[in-house]
């Protein structure tokens, strides 16, 4: 099993990224700030845009690790790598099965049925968790929607078409965020939602979604390239150009498990406060900087808890998810398994 590497997050827009021996190490204003061996480090994150040594850079790029800059609200802009990784056999194989309707339908049926189902667990632990203190009218709508999504999940059986799939994966998210603000237990009127808003996001929910799925991007994109995989090209997501389709792919799957539950989680213990938030003149909403840092090292704890995988039977760290279902599609692609098991949260 892969030894689960740390992500190192940058938040200072001042900061200085450089090599110190096999170390990186992070100042700001000339004062270190901290330092993390080269070899335990999977990938650099940045927010804003801190510089960077270039014997950093060379290491980094030398050691397979990955260098993405995001904005403040963790939009990309822009990843330092160093030579394509990967067998070259297996993008061909990736590349053929893409434009191939009929090989590539199995993978996004996975795909669709897997987000559905998991989005339907978001539900089940809800009504399991604090069904009794919600209202009737809340159970009824959280158990209509979840009931909906287990219907979405075994339609997707009797679909053969990758423009319907598309359909249903439109479907389960449009089910499933129409109750999304009965998951959220706080009465203040800040964190009402509204229903999905992104570029940009105009509530605290979504920029905090928007935030994580940004986070969780860069994850399920690192875990593609490590196992030499091609992010841009794509089974469910349409090929288009700057869109990586297959980590998008990818985080179907993660997003309700990983993404979702955090952000409920951050919202309903009041660990996020309205003021973590800045509502901008032109409507579009984004984390404070301190509380950025404080959902980043949610997002690293998150990472650490234990889960036992469906299809390895193996317990792992969350953080690993991406890699596994990476490694199971490379597999998949390279004829060694029979299909795509996707990831279905239990």
């Amino acid at each position: 099993m892969r030894r689960m590497l740390n992500t190192i997050y940058v938040t200072s827009e001042d900061a200085w990224l450089r090599k110190d021996g096999a170390n990186l190490v992070v100042e700001v204003d000339g004062a270190e700030r901290g330092r993390a061996p080269l070899h335990m480090l999977d990938g650099v994150v940045s927010f804003g845009r801190p510089g960077a040594s270039p014997a950093l850079l060379a290491a980094c790029a030398e050691a397979g690790i990955t260098i993405s800059h995001l904005d403040p609200n963790g939009r990309f802009l822009a990843r330092v790598e160093g030579a394509r990784t990967g067998n070259v056999l297996l993008r061909r194989a990736q590349f053929r099965i893409a434009d191939d309707a009929t090989r590539a339908i199995p993978i996004v049926r996975g795909i669709v049925a897997a987000k559905a189902a998991n989005q339907r667990t978001v539900l089940r632990r809800a009504l399991r968790d604090h069904g009794d203190g919600a209202s009737t009218d809340r159970r009824e709508a959280l158990a209509t929607a979840e009931a909906r999504l287990g219907d979405v999940a075994r339609r997707t059986l009797a679909v053969s078409d990758v423009d319907a799939l598309r359909g249903l994966e439109g479907e389960a998210a449009l089910v499933y965020f129409s109750v999304f603000n009965d998951l959220i237990r706080t009465e203040h009127a800040a964190f009402r939602f509204g229903g999905r808003s992104r570029r940009p996001p105009l509530d605290r929910v979504n920029a905090l979604l928007s935030f994580l799925y940004a986070i969780l991007g860069h994850d399920c994109r690192a875990a593609l390239e490590a196992h030499g995989l091609d992010p841009q090209v794509g089974f469910l997501h349409a090929d288009r150009p700057g869109r990586a389709s297959l980590a998008l792919d990818l985080m179907e799957e993660l997003r309700p498990v990983l993404a979702d539950r955090l952000a409920l989680s951050l919202i309903n213990r009041r660990q996020l406060g309205a003021a973590d938030f800045i509502v901008e003149e032109a409507g579009g909403v984004r984390l404070a900087d301190d509380a950025r840092k404080r959902v980043l090292t949610a997002w690293q704890e998150r990472k650490r808890d234990e889960l036992r995988h469906p299809f390895l039977d193996e317990t792992l760290p969350l953080g690993l998810v991406a890699h596994v279902q990476a490694q199971l599609l490379a597999r998949h692609l390279r004829g060694d398994l029979d299909g795509y098991p996707s990831f279905i949260w239990k």
